[in-house]
């Protein structure tokens, strides 16, 4: 099951409290205070693990809490160190603070670790208060709170291309035919439930990673479908790949389809909306109404979008896609980098 929001619980380690002794030993008449500190409680920490790729794990487990610190004892004994505790997300995981819906970390990159809840600190015990003119401090510091919290935590699939269109537009069968992926497709709406991701070998150890993003729907934007769940997916992606049925069999005009889709891509974000796009006109091979196919490569081009007709279940157009793709992040690839070399 995918599961790309949760609310969860997280509770560091109060520290241990500090200790009020005396010494007592035999050859030390006058003794002396002797109580030791409190342990520093544990700290929830998160990290990220490219082998997770949904919050499923912790929708059945919302609670995190880590070990307090131990209490100090006599003879200056401090206390143990509560053990932290460590929850794991998948790359692309933001963490917000569900108070203050305040973004507190955004996991980018597999390995990154995050302090999320710091455990509180260990008390002094009266060893530590004994001064020249203090000699026997009768009084201790009790062990400070750790930090707790309820968090958000929301996950943006990490791609370089994002496909988007219309229920039933061929987005699975795409996926399925250039990576490995082996997504549900069947000839009903709706047949993709959650995102896939795929790996697209181009050889000499070029790849890029595609998403197929559930159908979009009109109103998508703002709730219609399941465009809504899902639209954050598209916003890591560099590239989108916009696929439109151009058979008769989809019952749709495939320019109203195709201004639809933009339509929802610019409400959900303006940022999305301007996003690189490729206009992919798809099952070329049951086309029946030429006119379809231009009518669209007509208004791509008056967009100023690149345009490719593909048939993915005959593999018609499928290689040349997957190769201009490559030159568009390649390009892309090219001016991020000047970009930084002139920073």
């Amino acid at each position: 099951m995918f599961i790309d929001r949760v609310k969860i619980k997280v509770k560091a380690g109060n520290g241990g409290n500090g200790v009020t002794a005396f010494r007592r030993e035999k050859f030390v008449p006058r003794g002396g205070p002797s109580g030791g500190d409190g342990g520093v409680g544990g700290s929830v920490w998160m990290e990220s693990d490219e082998g997770l790729n949904t919050l499923l794990h912790l929708r059945y487990n919302p609670e995190h809490k880590a070990e307090r610190g131990r209490h100090g004892e006599g003879s200056n004994r401090s206390g143990k160190d509560g053990e932290d505790v460590t929850v794991k997300v998948p790359v692309g995981t933001q963490v917000f603070d569900a108070d203050t819906a305040e973004l507190a970390f955004d996991f980018t990159e597999p390995g990154q670790r995050c302090l999320i809840a710091k455990g509180g600190k260990g008390g002094w015990g009266n060893a530590h208060f004994a001064t020249p003119t203090r000699r026997a401090p009768k009084f201790h510091y009790q062990g400070r709170p750790g930090v707790e919290k309820e968090l958000q935590l929301e996950l943006k699939l990490i791609a370089d291309v994002g496909l988007v269109g219309f229920p039933n537009a061929g987005k699975s069968t795409l996926i399925s035919v250039i990576s490995a992926a082996k997504p549900k497709i069947a000839d009903y709406p709706f047949t993709t439930l959650e995102p896939n991701l795929g790996v697209v070998d181009m050889g000499d150890y070029r790849t890029f990673v595609v998403a197929d993003i559930p159908g979009l729907i009109e109103g998508a934007s703002e709730g219609a479908g399941l465009g809504d769940r899902f639209l954050r997916h598209i916003e890591r992606t560099k590239l989108i790949l916009h696929l439109v049925d151009v058979s008769s069999a989809s019952g749709r005009d495939p320019v109203e389809v195709y201004l639809i889709i933009n339509r929802e891509l610019a409400n959900y974000s303006v940022e999305l909306a301007e996003r690189p796009q490729i206009v992919v006109a798809t099952k070329i091979d049951a086309l029946d109404e030429p006119e379809r196919l231009a009518n669209l490569e007509e208004r791509a081009r008056i967009d100023g979008k690149q345009f490719f007709a593909i048939s993915s279940a005959a593999g018609t157009g499928v290689k040349k896609l997957t190769f201009a793709v490559t030159r568009a992040l390649d390009t892309m690839m090219a001016a991020e980098e000047e970009q930084v070399s002139h920073a």
